[in-house]
């Protein structure tokens, strides 16, 4: 089944799902549990997974960090594409909707190698920049409150190493980024990001028409 791209046909995204994705049963069956959610929109595509599993094995990463973990598709991406001893940890305040990620973390036999904590993610950063985790990271994935993607951003960019990736998601917005009609909070605060990233020195970047708007931001 072809992910959600509002920028691309219908047909041709199916047949790029045809012709590309290799989704484990384990995950289709998480990526089913959670369409059952009247969340489910905030789910992540299965390209987009499959997308995160190569970027963990193309650039060897082994310490990871996900700011926004639902129930846990993504997460589940990156923790069966990391090494024997890498890591994740999740940030997210949501039990009820990490709890469902949990049995499938535990089914996939990854579970130990994600650290899952409950609490504003800005608090877990804060937390993990006083714990002298500067520079400790290899990949970073945002997909939280829009609001505070810069706030993130700012943070995460301390905790990965230079050649350490930050991505991005829904920086399109379907599209609303570009409607200057469009004057809501979340539409604004993803607008500013993409202006301040795009004059941003400190990374190397790409903008990305995949899935809902995909960012990568190589640090320097």
């Amino acid at each position: 089944m072809a992910g959600k791209t509002p920028f691309v046909d219908q047909k041709v995204l199916q047949y790029v799902a045809d012709h590309s994705l290799r989704e484990p049963t384990l995950m289709a069956e998480l990526r089913a549990e959670t369409a059952l959610l009247a969340e489910a929109r905030m789910q992540i595509t299965a390209e987009q997974g499959q997308f995160f599993s190569l970027l963990i094995q193309a650039t060897g990463a082994k310490n990871c960090l996900e700011i926004g973990t639902f129930t846990g598709y993504s997460a589940l991406s990156v923790a069966l594409a990391l090494p024997y001893d890498g890591r994740l940890i999740c940030c997210d305040v949501s039990e009820e909707w990490t709890a469902v990620g949990k049995r499938y973390w535990q089914r996939a036999g990854v579970a130990r190698k994600i650290d899952l904590r409950i609490a504003p993610a800005l608090e877990t950063l804060d937390a993990l920049l006083a714990a002298g985790e500067s520079e400790k990271f290899d990949f970073v994935f945002i997909d939280a409150d829009k609001s505070n993607y810069d706030a993130y951003y700012e943070r995460c960019l301390k905790l990965v190493r230079n050649g350490g990736l930050i991505v991005f998601d829904n920086m399109l917005w379907s599209g609303a980024v570009a409607d200057a009609s469009d004057q809501s909070k979340d539409t604004c605060a993803l607008r500013a990001i993409n202006d301040k990233l795009h004059h941003d020195e400190r990374v190397a970047l790409s903008l990305l028409a995949f899935a809902d708007g995909l960012t990568l931001a190589l640090k320097r």
